[in-house]
């Protein structure tokens, strides 16, 4: 037996999943056009990004531009077959009496963010010049950051994310599926408010609903907050312990349509913990004991993507039928070391400063 020591792998680059929150961002959904000419097209986009990315962000640095880009179930049978990620699935619809999670079409997601939305809208713009034909738009959504990181409800956004590296952990899939460490799942839905419907309410009905107060972000003491609270419902807990995912909800609107919304956006390392959450918010936990937002939130899209990480991509761009760490290798990578290594780098698809993120 040799004893020559097997070096580990290099460490594996996510996209730029975990970034401190932008003032815009841009939410581009597109399904692939039939035929393999599409397909092989939309391949090498992925060697394409990170370039149109550095083009664009390069105008200005300070304001933080970065792009993460995943892929609905079906889209990754055509795009790069097996193996795959071993929970993407189709979003999975959700009914319960008049709630309805619907599930829409979607095969690529682009979450372009930045300080400018001229960045964003730049970007997306150089994205869709060269898809060109290979794709149709189903849904894009320009967001924005409200006040101090509210909704158009009037109630802080996120406060609950996690932070630092907590934030990498909650995001990011790690040993429990080598071939695909530092990849994320992350769920989108588009809401629609009845903002007349909810400024109706009394602040005390809303802070209610919510489970926070209203000016102040404070969570409500566990003995006035209702068990159908928002902040109840979505927190979930395995083996006893609270497990987190990774929001980047956004604000959006169109006033003089009376359009106005909220953008969800969840990043987790299972699909599961978004999952739960939205079946304890529309079937309710107990059952019936659903949350009253969407008493005036209507959800119009749901989707579910697999982003890969950067080191996937580039494997891709050079021509790999595999992902960077292969499922059939797994066994022996784990052998060598229990842990895929995560970098907090990318390979270009992310941020152009190289500053520390959400930390």
């Amino acid at each position: 037996m040799s004893d020559v020591a097997v070096p580990n792998p290099p460490p594996v680059a996510p996209q730029t999943v975990v970034v401190p929150p932008t003032r815009a961002a841009i939410f581009l959904v597109l399904t692939i056009n039939p035929g393999p000419e599409h397909v092989v097209q939309v391949r090498s986009f992925c060697g394409d990004l990170p370039k149109l990315l550095r083009a664009v962000g390069f105008r200005d640095l300070d304001s933080a531009l970065t792009c993460v880009i995943g892929f609905g179930s079906e889209a990754w049978d055509r795009l790069f077959g097996s193996p795959r990620p071993a929970e993407l699935h189709p979003f999975r619809e959700i009914r319960a009496g008049a709630r309805h999670a619907v599930a829409t079409p979607g095969d690529i997601l682009f979450h372009i963010r930045a300080g400018r939305h001229d960045l964003c809208f730049e970007l997306a713009t150089q994205i869709m010049m060269k898809l060109g034909s290979a794709v149709t738009t189903v849904d894009e959504v320009d967001g924005f950051r409200y006040f101090d990181d509210r909704d158009l409800l009037g109630f802080v956004d996120g406060t609950e994310n996690p932070a630092g590296q907590a934030a990498f952990e909650s995001a990011l899939v790690g040993e429990e599926d080598p071939a695909f460490a530092g990849g994320s799942y992350v769920i989108v839905q588009k809401y629609l408010h009845d903002l007349a419907g909810w400024n109706a309410l009394p602040t005390e009905v809303q802070e209610h609903i919510i489970g926070r107060t209203k000016l102040s972000d404070v969570e409500l003491d566990d003995a006035v907050r209702p068990t159908s609270a928002h902040n109840s419902l979505t927190t979930i807990e395995e083996n006893g312990a609270e497990v987190k995912i990774l929001r980047e909800n956004m604000a959006f609107g169109q006033a003089g349509k009376g359009e106005f919304g909220t953008y969800f956006i969840g990043y987790a390392r299972t699909p599961r913990r978004t999952e739960q959450m939205l079946q304890n918010m529309f079937v309710g936990r107990p059952p019936g004991n659903y949350d009253h937002i969407l008493d005036f939130s209507r959800a119009v899209t749901g989707s579910l993507f697999f982003v890969p990480s950067a080191t996937f991509l580039e494997s891709v761009t050079q021509g790999e039928a595999s992902p960077a760490v292969d499922a059939s290798d797994a066994p022996a990578a784990e052998s060598r070391s229990s842990t895929p290594r995560i970098s907090d780098g990318s390979l270009g698809i992310g941020s152009l400063k190289g500053e520390p993120r959400n930390e």
